[in-house]
């Protein structure tokens, strides 16, 4: 099936003819003829990179009136990055019928300039719903011939809490209106808003759960404590690669992003502590690929739609396994080739598993490379790109006398040789003694740096005897004592059946706190409260940081419990499910990584994109439990927020 055969009209035809848009997607054949032909709801089920935006945004402008300049759609969607995306999406494809106006309106950005834009007349309006909540309590929008409402990746706005925003803005629309959703996944929450706003809708269904065929998905089972380096070690396996790194939290982005400039490597982070200006300069460079790699959080690459992502790393597997789709999906888009790396150590191999059903697809296991095959395929890169040189003969002809006399007495193999050298030596120089990454394997020296390896920082998988317990290891027979030697205990009125998991109880603390992951230690969830545990001298940090904090609606209340609350009957903490378990960055003081194969800087054709100051505080030790300590079937709270 072609666009000509689904519906629309003559201009907005030649518009798709312009961006080369000949066949449609599975879910824009699926969707859009219906769309057009009848006034429906529809419940679409489809991964990210599967089309959805023209499955939504075609059949909007075959159905709004150019010539009321009254906001006619809304589309509501999680983040600025995918606003910003759908709206250049649908002026693109409204090039050929000017008289239709699309605004975004995103927070971040000024919002007066916003409500100029609305005043000046739309017909769409693409949003995020905090900034959507803000216009409409300023009487700004009207919405009352408002036609069409989009909820584009639904599930992924309830995840982030705007479930009271999507209702507060849907009441504020017309009852006789279509509403179109789209969704990967059928949490409890997106039935509901389906029976309350959504009649008898159409269900169209495109590889619901399932990976993108054109996506190869490994991963290599390395100790945690190598992970930075086994990220460098694929990067400099991959010369041509162009990629996203996925990583937990906003902090642990920041520090790989942090390292991997220090080493050389052009890259950078995104993530929610960017300005809005910051964030689009960042994606700009990446679009224009004057980035080579870009460390992001989940939320931060949502609406990342850049067609010739290589690579996708997990730097750490997510803490919802569902998002292991949106992450895998940034690469192979637009039909492409692509491949999804998950660094994994021994005891995480059960996600693999899981990870497996979600996207219906077997996992390849594959080792880190060693120095040799990296060095191999630097120097097979460097020949590829010297054969791909173009020789500007009438510029270099005025100097070819003076080149062919300094080369007069040196044979072609050495000429090749010291070539080949100039650009090759670091990358020998430094895995010359490399060692073994694949579980278990010791870094070499030059790998190390002039430190301890500092990736222990995300989570040393430390079983040498007498080494701390990872979070989420049982206890000691009969219970475990809380808190541990040197970490506060706090208690928090959220738990299992407010619908968050451990790991995103760690990111309301490091949200709202200077506290990092790894400072935060056992997080035990009940099923209306938790208690987390965090290092003594941050302290203060959370008692100043936590007050008059909202989530989803809710006040939250951060106590602190007394020593030796515990939690009698446990056995100690079970191990975690898929969502729970965190590796934390364990703090090192000292340098960062001073030396690496891109040798921190480079003259003409570097990926070296510029340095940055970091400072980091003192090394906060995690010591073992005690054995014989006491549990007590008790707890107090000696103080709250």
């Amino acid at each position: 099936m072609t666009f000509e055969q689904l519906g629309l009209s003559p201009k907005t035809l030649r518009a798709l003819a312009e961006m080369n848009f000949t066949i449609p997607t599975p879910i824009q054949e699926q969707a859009i003829p219906k769309l057009i032909e009848a006034d429906i709801d529809l419940l679409g089920l489809a991964q990210t990179g599967t089309g959805k935006t023209a499955a939504f945004a075609l059949p909007i402008l075959e159905k709004i009136d150019g010539s009321n300049r009254k906001p006619q759609a809304l589309i509501l969607c999680p983040t600025r990055e995918l606003c910003m995306q759908i709206t250049k999406d649908i002026e693109k494809f409204s090039s050929m019928t000017p008289e239709i106006r699309t605004v975004a309106v995103y927070g971040g950005a000024s919002i007066s300039m916003q409500i100029r834009d609305l005043r000046r007349g739309v017909q769409i309006i693409v949003a995020t719903p905090g900034r959507m909540i803000d216009i409409i309590e300023r009487g700004e929008v009207n919405f009352e011939q408002v036609k069409i409402v989009v909820l584009d990746e639904a599930d992924e706005m309830l995840n982030m809490g705007f479930k009271e925003s999507i209702n507060q803005i849907l009441s504020n629309t017309p009852d006789e209106k279509n509403t179109w959703l789209f969704t990967a996944t059928m949490p409890k929450d997106i039935k509901i808003i389906t029976k309350k706003y959504m009649r008898n809708p159409l269900e169209v269904s495109v590889s619901v759960n399932k990976g993108n065929e054109n996506i190869d998905h490994q991963y290599y089972v390395i100790n945690p404590r190598d992970r930075y380096a086994a990220v460098k070690r694929i990067v400099d396996f991959y010369p041509d690669i162009f990629g996203i790194v996925f990583c937990r939290t906003k902090n642990e982005t920041k520090d790989v992003a942090d390292m991997l400039i220090k080493d050389g490597y052009n890259s950078d982070a995104l993530h929610g502590d960017l300005t809005q200006q910051q964030r689009d300069i960042v994606m700009n460079r990446y679009r224009e690929k004057s980035l080579q790699l870009l460390i992001a959080t989940d939320v931060a690459a949502r609406g990342i739609d850049v067609s010739d992502v290589t690579h996708v790393i997990n730097y750490a597997l997510p803490d919802d396994a569902e998002n292991y789709t949106h992450r895998s999906g940034r690469t192979a888009r637009a039909g492409k080739k692509g491949i999804s790396i998950s660094l994994v150590s021994k005891r995480e191999m059960h996600k693999i598993n899981e990870l497996e059903r979600i996207v219906s697809k077997k996992f390849e296991k594959v080792n880190v490379p060693t120095g040799a095959e990296v060095c191999q395929n630097q120097l097979l890169a460097l020949i590829h790109r010297a054969q791909q040189v173009e020789v500007n003969e009438e510029q270099l002809a005025p100097f070819m006398d003076q080149i062919n006399a300094e080369f007069a007495d040196i044979s072609k193999e050495d000429v090749i040789k010291r070539f080949a050298s100039m650009e090759f030596n670091r990358f020998l120089e430094y895995y010359q003694d490399s060692r073994d990454l694949n579980q278990g394997g010791e870094l070499s020296r030059s790998e190390r740096g002039p430190i301890r390896e500092r990736s222990e920082r995300f989570g040393g998988d430390r079983g040498e005897r007498g080494a701390p317990r990872e979070r989420g290891d049982r206890g000691e027979r009969g219970g475990t004592i809380y808190p541990q030697t040197g970490y506060d205990r706090f208690f928090i009125n959220i738990g299992n059946l407010d619908n968050i998991t451990k790991g995103d109880l760690l990111r309301i603390v490091c949200d709202h706190t200077n506290v990092r992951g790894g400072s935060i230690g056992r997080i035990d969830m009940k099923d209306k409260f938790s208690f987390f545990e965090v290092e003594s001298k941050f302290k203060k940090d959370i008692v100043s940081g936590m007050k008059n904090i909202n989530h989803n609606g809710r006040s939250l209340r951060i106590d602190l419990a007394s020593e030796g609350t515990s939690m009698s009957g446990t056995g100690g903490d079970r191990p975690a499910s898929f969502g729970g378990s965190r590796f934390g960055d364990k703090r090192g003081g000292g340098d960062r990584y001073s030396s690496g194969p891109r040798g921190g800087s480079r003259d003409g054709g570097s990926r070296f994109s510029g340095n940055r100051d970091n400072s980091y505080g003192e090394k906060g030790e995690r010591k073992p439990r005690e054995k014989g300590d006491n549990f007590k079937l008790d707890f107090k709270f000696d103080g709250g927020i």
